[in-house]
């Protein structure tokens, strides 16, 4: 065995946040160029796994009962461990005999000081590691593959995403992304092997690429605060029971917006595009009013109003409550005035690109 290398970028959501994780309401997602990267080197009779996340010393793990194995009380690792044994189950079932080896995990998707950017770094570590293992093993792989497996990790540990960031770091580029049945899909791992599970179409799973807006250029502002995206959504799943009635109309004018915003991208109408940003944040507005969920914090919108007064149009990206916020600006506008004033408002311009590239593996 020699070792390996595999990347999976970062994400941002452009418009469907929070409507995504209802079934048939779809979002769009981008990769950016800052990467989680994983790298496999061979060992004898265990391995280690090691990142900023351990303090860059070696975590020791072995395997029990033929699934890697490593000591809860020193494990920071969860998502990397569960991928770990999801890519080694399907390897197993091609009946491949398994190795030892040392994961090394490195990342871009924070800052120097540790703080996470909201790139969406669970799924680019779950992307990255189990394309580095097949790699190891040698198994030839697929997005779709790639994809599934990275799910199949999340649910074993019981996310309540969407899942498009795992879509976004598995594909690349401009998505239009729109959730399976999570309820027929549990029915099927109850009925069916993982080899099965991941050669079989999904119900209502779409990932589409979308063309880049030749004319507009992305600008992602980081506001320094970090949120979690779980804590929100169970939140969200909390209070949409007592606002049943407004939750429909959110969906259903979320979904227009974001229906039109795809064709939109597939037909270049940057105008469109532009307008459709603008709703979903007022829809995300509302949504904050009724359920009490902070989305858009006093920073978010210090940057939404100061990219507006200089022509571009901006909102929070993904569950806000701090974390990113994106603006689309003509490519043919100074931005360097926007640029400066989101620096006095203590708001750190990430100077990051729309990740494209089909293979995003290193060699």
């Amino acid at each position: 065995m020699e070792k390996v290398y595999a990347s999976a970028p970062g994400k941002l959501y452009i418009a469907g946040e929070y409507a995504v994780l209802n079934l048939g309401n779809p979002a769009i997602i981008v990769a950016v160029n800052q990467f989680i990267t994983v790298e496999l080197e061979p060992t004898n009779t265990q391995g280690t796994i090691c990142s900023r996340y351990s303090n860059f010393m070696p975590i020791p793990w072995t395997r029990k009962n033929g699934h890697v194995y490593i000591d809860e009380r020193e494990n920071p690792f969860n998502y990397v461990v569960q991928a770990l044994r999801m890519a080694e189950s399907y390897v197993q079932s091609l009946h491949i005999p398994l190795h030892f080896y040392n994961v090394i995990i490195k990342s871009d998707l924070d800052n120097k000081d540790g703080r996470k950017y909201g790139l969406g770094s669970s799924a680019a570590v779950t992307v990255a590691v189990i394309k580095a293992v097949l790699k190891f093993y040698q198994v030839t792989y697929t997005d779709e593959m790639i994809y599934k497996l990275s799910v199949l990790t999340h649910l074993a540990i019981n996310s309540n995403g969407s899942f498009g960031d795992i879509a976004a770091s598995t594909y690349g580029g401009w998505i239009a992304y729109q959730k399976f049945d999570r309820t027929w899909l549990e029915n099927k791992r109850h009925h069916l092997s993982i080899a099965q599970l991941i050669h079989l179409p999904w119900k209502h799973l779409m990932i589409q690429s979308l063309p880049q807006p030749k004319n507009l250029k992305l600008l992602i502002g980081w506001t320094g605060s970090p949120a979690s995206t779980t804590h929100l959504v169970d939140q969200l799943q909390e209070d949409i029971q007592y606002q049943e009635n407004y939750y429909d109309i959110f969906l259903k004018e979320a979904k227009e917006v974001v229906t039109t915003m795809i064709t939109a991208f597939e037909q270049q109408d940057e105008a469109t595009i532009m307008n459709c940003l603008l709703s979903y944040r007022y829809l995300l507005k509302q949504l904050s009013f009724h359920t009490g969920i902070i989305i858009e914090t006093p920073a978010l919108s210090a940057l939404c109003q100061t990219a507006l007064d200089f022509g571009a149009v901006a909102k929070s990206s993904g569950a806000g409550g701090g974390d990113c916020g994106i603006a689309l600006i003509s490519k043919k506008m100074d931005d360097s005035i926007l640029l400066k004033q989101w620096q006095q408002q203590n708001i750190e311009q990430l100077n990051f690109n729309v990740y494209n590239q089909k293979e995003i593996d290193d060699e």
